[in-house]
Order: C-alpha cells, then sequence, then structure tokens
C-alpha cells in the first residue's frame, strides 16, 4: 500500500522565488540613447569603387554580347529573333543597369561601428537595418577573402554569435589592416570580459 503522506507533489520540489527579489519598472523611452548616436564609420572607399566596377562591367558585358548575337554575320536571324534578341538585351542591360546603380547607393550607406562592450553594422537603401552584437555573445570571428579582395588588399569580417550556425552578420569593405585588428580587439575584449 503506498504511504499518501510521503509523495512528493512537484509544488514541494520546486524551488520559491519568495526570498527573490524582483522589480519590473516601467522605462520611459524617450530617454534611451539613440542608435543614430552611435560614431559609425563607412567602409574603405575602394570597395565602393570596385563593386561599382563590378556591376557596371557585368551591365556592359551584357549589353556587348547581345549586340554581338544581334549582329553577327555567322548565320542568318529571321527578323522576329533579332527583334527578340534585341528586346531581351535591352531589357537585360536596363535590369543591370538599374541594379548596379541601386548599389551603388546602398553601398553608401555600409557602416559599422565598435564600442567597448558591442558592435554594430548598419545598412540598407531602402529598408535600412543595424545589428548589434554583444561582445560577450560572440563566440569567434572569421576574415574572408576572395580573389579580388585580395588584390585590393580588402577583407570581410564575419560575426558568428554563440549558439548560432551562422555568422550574425558580416562586415565587407574593410582594409586587411583594420579587419585583423578589429578582429584581434574583439577576441581580445570577449576574454576579457568574461574573466570579469
Amino acid at each position: 500500500m503506498i504511504d499518501q503522506h510521503n509523495l512528493k507533489t512537484p509544488c514541494n520540489t520546486m524551488p520559491t522565488l519568495v526570498d527573490t527579489p524582483f522589480s519590473n519598472n516601467k522605462i520611459n523611452t524617450d530617454n534611451l540613447p539613440s542608435i543614430q548616436a552611435l560614431p559609425f564609420e563607412q567602409l574603405a572607399s575602394r570597395y565602393r569603387l570596385i563593386r561599382c566596377w563590378l556591376h557596371f562591367s557585368i551591365t556592359f558585358f551584357i549589353l556587348v554580347i547581345g549586340l554581338i548575337i544581334y549582329y553577327q554575320l555567322f548565320f542568318i536571324l529571321s527578323q522576329h529573333s533579332a527583334d527578340i534578341i534585341l528586346l531581351t538585351t535591352l531589357i537585360l542591360f536596363s535590369l543591370s543597369f538599374m541594379i548596379s546603380i541601386y548599389y551603388l547607393l546602398a553601398d553608401k550607406q555600409k557602416s559599422f561601428s565598435l564600442r567597448e562592450q558591442d558592435i554594430s553594422y548598419a545598412s540598407g537603401l531602402i529598408f535600412k537595418s543595424v545589428v548589434t552584437q554583444p561582445m560577450l555573445r560572440i563566440q569567434h570571428v572569421e576574415l574572408k577573402q576572395g580573389p579580388i579582395e585580395r588584390k585590393a588588399k580588402l577583407a570581410r569580417l564575419q560575426v558568428f554569435s554563440a549558439g548560432g550556425a551562422l555568422h550574425t552578420f558580416e562586415i565587407p569593405g574593410l582594409t586587411l589592416e583594420k579587419a585583423q585588428s578589429i578582429r584581434q580587439f574583439i577576441l581580445e575584449h570577449k576574454t576579457l570580459s568574461v574573466q570579469q
């Protein structure tokens, strides 16, 4: 026979919160610091120049290929086929040109801010975004370079948060020296913050 008095209910095994101090005061949002007050730094100017050059090169490559196909002499195109090729080339050229202009303007909006306790990255021309990562939540930082970035001595900094498989955000267009120094600062500061 089971003694009903010796059974422990889940309520008896749970710790009580009576002695724990608790506060939930209202915060006046008008007194919070503004994100615009952050001292954001622009990306390297040669990053924007290289991106602009790449996008406009692709745009004019599309135009040249389309015109070569239109005016080629190896096989005769019907007037209907020639019109379709010309129209497709002009549409692709226009779209590529607009995308190039968008990236040219959007790259000017990219910036970052490094502080003692966090790092922020701002981007976006139409849809603006500001991502802030506290130093204590950073798991690791990677420095990445593609072939064009290596040639231009530029680098991307990928910041990974604890528990995340993908990077939280990426800061492109940093000079190699600046990317290395920011990475070193984050790694050293993260260690110091954990020890404190």
